[in-house]
């Protein structure tokens, strides 16, 4: 009896591996394109919090062309994205490449570099308001600004910062 249910374990075993029969198949070639590799690569920064990162891969794969705003007549196109954090306002070209973006996002998590010279210069002040403001434009490059607004007791006070936590 015991070689007869090994017997037939064995047989079902064997169907099984003979019913999987590997096909294989010769795709066609996909090319693709990444148009704005340019903002990605200049916006691109380790300092720059996860919600941000996540927006701006956003605009940079928008389908300008596959919009219904899209008319060719027109030499640009101005579109905004936002999150709770933030927001975008990005203008395309009829290509849809990415010209200029304004990017504004509120209460982040503030790079280190930037909390340390902060604590360097006003020690004990407390941080009540932060603003991250990120200028892009394909031939400038990009400029990034922090916007912080500190406290102490009743006294207030509002700094600028970039993003290597120099004063401006």
């Amino acid at each position: 009896m015991k070689i007869a249910v090994a017997l037939l374990f064995v047989l079902i075993l064997n169907t099984n591996l003979w019913a999987q029969d590997p096909k294989t198949e010769e795709l066609s070639e996909v090319v693709v394109t990444a148009v704005n590799y340019k903002y990605l690569s200049s916006i691109d920064s380790k300092m720059t919090p996860t919600p941000v990162k996540l927006l701006e891969r956003k605009v940079a794969s928008y389908k300008i062309k596959k919009d219904d705003i899209f008319e060719d007549e027109y030499p640009f196109y101005t579109v905004s994205f936002y999150i709770p954090e933030g927001k975008i306002v990005a203008v395309y070209d009829e290509e849809g490449k990415i010209l200029r973006t304004i990017e504004r996002f509120k209460n982040l998590d503030l790079p280190e570099v930037v909390l340390q010279s902060l604590e360097k210069k006003y020690p004990g002040w407390k941080i009540v308001d932060d603003v991250y403001l990120i200028d892009y434009n394909h031939q400038k490059g990009v400029n990034r600004t922090f916007k912080i607004k500190l406290q102490k007791r009743k006294k207030t006070l509002k700094v600028k910062l970039d993003e290597k936590g120099n004063y401006l």
